[in-house]
């Protein structure tokens, strides 16, 4: 449970991507070019954002067409804002730790620490077959992740750096300079048993697909018990696509409109290929295990964590999310530019002002 000192993080994904959020032929008014983004980024910044985090992507499918490389992309980000925190995807196996490491730590420099990383264990199997990669079962990708994260936090901290791992191996290696402090975070995405117990372990940040508070505070219980047994503390993402609207029939009537409208092939496509993922962990938890093809219309499960409604209605709605034990929601919208700035404005303020009713109260009740 977050103290009441704690107020929830809003970040949202950088359409860094073509194809929009959705697998839905709806109009998207949402762009992947740069000046899109630039301007994005910065509305974001000046209605309450904290983070935005880019998407990696090597090749096309499922409408995306065009991807932008995620750390040079995040980084241009960082440069057209002043106090936004950018997450740049970064996959094991097309990066090594030692690449990872120099990269990010420069970038650290040059925006005064305003990058972090997601390191993302790789569910598109057709693309590491493309460029050649080795594919892994699913707990090893996860297995090789962890000693990615363990790689790059020594890398950051320790001069004469030693690692003998089954993946990456380092000797004596002294990085300078080492990021400026606090070190640049690190998060991670799944929901199957790998991937929690690595966030129990390694990871700042455990980002989980939408789902309802009570299938969240499952997940968060899990890997917070785990991680206090290991002495680690670890902070809890949770994916949404937002849908606000002045009523709520028009915020359901835009839901409708966009899974009447979804690409069948391209949802069957990606539902064939997360197939790698969730359903391929042993216990047949991860993300995507239960995920319907309406679910699938949106990437991670946007619309199951139901930010779907009025303001008032979103923002009681990410508290109960909060309750669950969210520290951050990660949202994804049709319109970007217009609607960052709808959230921003509308629904934003009302969580903080509901966060600071309870906050009284909690002072009152002490």
């Amino acid at each position: 449970m977050s103290s009441h000192s704690d107020a929830i993080k809003f970040a949202y994904w950088v359409p860094n991507v073509s194809g929009g959020l959705v697998i839905s032929n709806i109009e998207q008014r949402t762009g992947w070019d740069i000046d899109y983004n630039r301007k994005l980024a910065q509305t974001a910044e000046a209605n309450g954002f904290d983070y935005a985090l880019s998407q990696v992507r090597f090749t096309a499918g499922y409408g995306a067409d065009n991807q932008h490389e995620s750390v040079s992309f995040s980084h241009a980000l960082l440069a057209a804002t002043t106090t936004l925190k950018v997450i740049a995807a970064i996959l094991p196996g097309p990066w090594n730790p030692a690449l990872a490491a120099k990269q990010i730590a420069t970038i650290n420099h040059l925006t005064n620490g305003r990058v972090s990383v997601n390191v993302v264990s790789g569910w598109f199997r057709g693309e590491f077959a493309a460029i050649g990669e080795l594919w892994l079962d699913h707990d090893e990708r996860y297995r090789r992740s962890e000693e990615f994260i363990r790689a790059l936090r020594g890398i950051w901290t320790e001069d004469s750096f030693t690692l003998k791992g089954d993946f990456y191996r380092f000797t004596n290696y002294s990085m300078k300079p080492k990021p400026i402090e606090p070190l640049p975070e690190i998060f991670q995405g799944g929901s199957s048993r790998a991937a929690r117990d690595m966030a129990s372990r390694v990871s700042d940040w455990y980002f989980t697909n939408g789902n309802t508070p009570e299938e969240i505070r499952k997940q968060v219980d899990d890997i917070r018990t785990k991680a206090k047994a290991n002495g680690h503390k670890v902070r809890i993402g949770v994916n949404a696509f937002a849908i606000a609207r002045e009523s709520e029939q028009e915020a359901r009537a835009v839901l409708d409109e966009i899974i009447a409208k979804a690409n069948p092939e391209a949802v069957q496509g990606f539902a064939d290929q997360v197939k790698n993922a969730g359903k391929a962990s042993p216990e047949g938890e991860g993300n995507w295990a239960k995920s319907s093809l309406e679910d699938l219309v949106q990437y991670n499960d946007g619309f199951r964590s139901n930010l779907i409604g009025t303001p008032e209605q979103i923002a009681e709605r990410i508290l109960k999310l909060k309750d669950a034990g969210a520290d951050l929601i990660l949202l994804g919208f049709l319109h970007f530019q217009e609607e960052v700035e709808f959230f921003g404005k509308r629904v934003i303020p009302l969580v903080r002002e509901l966060e600071a009713a309870r906050d009284r109260e909690l002072v009152a009740a002490e």
